[in-house]
């Protein structure tokens, strides 16, 4: 049951930074999913040493969302940033 849950928290907070960070029309629903979970592990990494806080995407949870939100525009950031210098 962990998983299914991790693919819908990991989807909507993939989502939700696709939309603060302008990337929504270039992201389906896979990437998103794919942002949201990795930006969670991001977010712990982060949030982890600096705050103390965790939270995982296994279980709902308001702070584990979070988390994975930060984390997720934190990756599309530097995404952003390394395909900027690519282009140019």
């Amino acid at each position: 049951m962990g998983w299914i849950i991790a693919l819908i928290v990991g989807g909507i907070a993939g989502w939700l930074a696709s939309l603060v960070m302008n990337r929504d029309a270039s992201m389906g629903v896979f990437w998103n999913i794919v942002v949201g979970i990795i930006g969670s592990m991001i977010g712990n990494a982060v949030a982890g040493p600096l705050l103390g806080i965790s939270g995982s995407v296994q279980q709902f949870s308001l702070t584990g969302l979070i988390i994975a939100f930060v984390g997720a525009v934190i990756l599309l950031g530097i995404v952003n940033m390394v395909q900027h210098r690519r282009i140019r």
